[in-house]
């Protein structure tokens, strides 16, 4: 009887340790390492300079399946005449907050093709929210302030990652299976980032796809126009509010 009972469990416990590595072989810790090279062809390494890197399934059907809304909205705070967050990357249907934290009004709108919206004049304390329901890049301004820009990367798949600065990335848990490779930085032509996309296979517990390189374009746009597609008015207003740089 003892031999029974011994043999059970050891047959018990070999299924479990092949339902664990089973498991555990079903998705892989995903790296790779990204530079910056300026225009005059040095090395970029300092921070805040905005780079998204995502990772598509070829196979739509691969997407975790139900509610992928973020528990926390992530947010976009209006304070001393800029947006406190200049880049945020976010999946398709996410909700994003605008809290103006200035006590002044605010307008901030988009025209490209993440979103195009125009949130309105509001005021000091009030907070706007937006759906971001299309893929893309959604360049943001506000239409009284000029000096105010920021970015949101929306995605069509949960897994991506941001950087601050050049370098390494990781993305753990990406399941096994064949992707697009898709990177955007904010001062690269998107004939450069079109370039570094590619398809790749996702095997094994690790996967490193290498590095990629990237050089940043002299010649983008920096300037833009108001909601109306026209020059930004000269500040009249009396209150030393908006005499603050």
């Amino acid at each position: 009887m003892k031999w029974i009972v011994a043999g059970c469990f050891t047959a018990v416990l070999a299924g479990l340790v092949t339902l664990t590595a089973g498991s555990l072989a079903e998705t892989s810790m995903v790296s790779g390492n990204v530079t910056l090279i300026r225009a005059n062809g040095s090395v970029r390494t300092d921070n805040d300079t905005g780079i998204v890197v995502w990772f598509s399934p070829v196979s739509k059907s691969s997407l975790p399946s139900g509610d992928r809304s973020a528990d926390v909205r992530p947010k976009i705070v209006q304070r001393n005449k800029r947006f406190e967050t200049r880049l945020l990357a976010v999946e398709m249907g996410t909700t994003v907050d605008f809290p103006n934290r200035d006590p002044f009004f605010h307008n901030v709108f988009s025209l490209f093709d993440g979103k195009r919206f125009d949130l309105g004049l509001y005021e000091a304390g009030a907070t706007k929210s937006v759906r971001f329901n299309t893929a893309g890049v959604c360049y943001i301004f506000c239409n009284i302030h000029s000096q105010m820009s920021a970015v949101v990367v929306v995605v069509d798949t949960p897994y991506f990652t941001r950087l601050n600065t050049p370098g390494e990335f990781r993305i753990a848990e990406l399941p096994l299976g064949r992707y697009h490779l898709n990177i955007w930085a904010e001062r690269c032509s998107p004939e450069t980032l079109k370039a570094a996309s590619r398809l790749i296979t996702v095997e094994g517990t690790r996967t490193n796809i290498g590095p990629i390189t990237l050089k940043e374009s002299s010649d983008l746009m920096t300037g833009h126009s108001n909601k109306y597609g026209k020059d930004y008015d000269t500040p009249v207003f009396s209150s030393p509010l908006y005499t603050l740089p």
